[in-house]
C-alpha cells in the first residue's frame, strides 16, 4: 500500500510540469492498482488538459467514480472536461448529484454551473447561482465569484443592447412599410 501511495504522490507531485515522470508514476501506481481513484482521476486530467482528448478522459473519470462515488476530487475536474467537451446536459446531471454528495466544495461546483448555464446564456438563472456562491463562500473565492459574476451582467447586457438595436430597427421598417 505505501508503494502505490508513493508513486501516487510522485504523480500528483510532478503534474502538469514533469509530464513524463507524471505518467510513469501513474502507470505504476495503476500497475499495483488498477482501482485506484486519485491515479485514474490524473489520467483523466492528463488526457483532457494535455492531450484534450475528452472522450478518453471522461473514461477514466467514469471509472473512478464507479469504484468510489464520494471521491470529491473527481466531480469538478470532470464537470470541466464535459464543459470543454460541449456535454453541457450530462455535465449540469453531474454537477446536480455531486452537490448531494458529502464533503464537496459546493462554491466550486455552483460556479461550475454557472459557466453551464452562462455558456447556455441563461443569465438569470446563472446569477441566482452567483448569489448562492456567495452565500456559501467560506474560502477564498470571493475575487474569483466577483469576476464571473461581472462576466455574465456583461454579457447579458451587451446581448439586450443588440435586441434594443434590433426592435428600433424593426420598428422603423414597420414605419416605412405603412406609408
Amino acid at each position: 500500500m505505501q508503494s502505490i501511495d508513493k508513486y501516487v504522490v510522485q504523480a500528483l507531485d510532478n503534474y502538469p510540469y514533469y509530464l513524463e515522470e507524471s505518467l510513469e508514476s501513474l502507470g505504476y501506481a495503476l500497475a499495483y492498482d488498477d482501482k485506484n481513484v486519485v491515479a485514474l482521476c490524473l489520467y483523466g486530467r492528463f488526457y483532457a488538459e494535455q492531450l484534450q482528448d475528452y472522450e478518453a478522459a471522461k473514461e477514466y473519470y467514469s471509472e473512478a467514480l464507479a469504484i468510489d462515488i464520494n471521491a470529491v476530487m473527481v466531480y469538478p475536474y470532470y464537470a470541466e472536461t464535459l464543459f470543454w467537451n460541449d456535454d453541457l446536459d450530462e455535465a449540469l446531471k453531474l454537477i446536480d448529484f455531486s452537490l448531494t454528495v458529502k464533503g464537496i466544495d459546493k462554491v466550486i461546483m455552483l460556479l461550475k454551473k454557472v459557466k453551464v448555464l452562462e455558456k447556455q446564456q441563461q443569465w438569470k438563472i446563472a446569477l441566482q447561482l452567483v448569489k448562492e456562491a456567495k452565500l456559501l463562500d467560506f474560502s477564498n473565492y470571493s475575487s474569483e465569484i466577483e469576476e464571473t459574476e461581472k462576466r455574465i451582467k456583461s454579457k447579458r447586457d451587451l446581448l439586450k443592447g443588440k435586441k434594443k438595436k434590433k426592435s428600433k430597427k424593426v420598428k422603423s421598417k414597420k414605419k416605412k412599410s405603412n406609408r
